[in-house]
């Protein structure tokens, strides 16, 4: 059976991965999303503080994601809880990371003319520090995900969702029939969820971020 005949009989199970694959990762960088920027309002105005966010972050990137996994297989069990936990970790350096330095890189004459006509410090962040910001936070949210979408195939060593799960019978059964077609039909299809998702970030920034700033 080639690779496109392989497609044929399983395009509706490889579907559904796909979709749990791209849920998955969906929601663990809306998570991550919201800690990481929350993070960086928290940390960005102390020198100190935001390297420690950062470091901190950075230390959870370098723990191996099967390491991570089989870390919190005991604690949570098998299956979802470990995937999410996992991949909102590993989705939260480039967010604080570039948080931070969009925060810190606010003209500081704009923030002063903002207290000049009397906002409060929390307007003054929703209305002037966020939105000058946003665009070095969408940046790290598209390099979260591109990180993520990867890490999120190794899901399956935990039974966790997802296209990992056909990499994992592919490589389970080398020397079969449909081993090669298994990892090949998962790969790719990793990488064209990343592909759409980055087309989607990139529709978001269009939306999202003024052209002046673009520029």
């Amino acid at each position: 059976m080639n690779f496109w005949e392989y497609l044929g009989t399983r395009h509706q199970q490889l579907l559904t991965d796909a979709f749990q694959h791209a849920s998955a990762v969906f929601q663990c960088m809306v998570v991550a999303t919201v800690l990481g920027v929350l993070i960086g309002v928290v940390t960005y105005r102390s020198e100190w503080a935001g390297n420690l966010a950062t470091t901190t972050t950075s230390t959870i990137l370098t723990i191996p994601s099967l390491a991570m996994i089989g870390l919190l297989i005991p604690i949570v069990g098998l299956g979802v809880p470990p995937t999410v936990i996992a991949l909102t970790l590993y989705g939260l350096l480039p967010i604080v990371r570039n948080a931070i330095v969009g925060l810190r890189g606010v003209d500081a004459t704009l923030v002063d003319a903002a207290t000049g006509i009397g906002m409060s410090r929390p307007m003054r962040l929703v209305r002037i520090e966020l939105p000058l910001a946003w665009p070095p936070i969408l940046t790290g949210i598209r390099v979260s995900t591109q990180m993520l979408m990867g890490i999120a195939a190794i899901a399956a060593y935990a039974s966790g969702p997802g296209l990992g799960n056909e990499i994992f019978r592919g490589l389970a059964s080398l020397g079969s029939r449909n081993a090669l077609n298994q990892v090949l039909a998962g790969t790719l299809g990793i990488i064209v969820l990343a592909l759409l998702f980055d087309a989607a970030y990139v529709l978001i920034g269009r939306l999202t971020i003024p052209r002046g700033i673009r520029a």
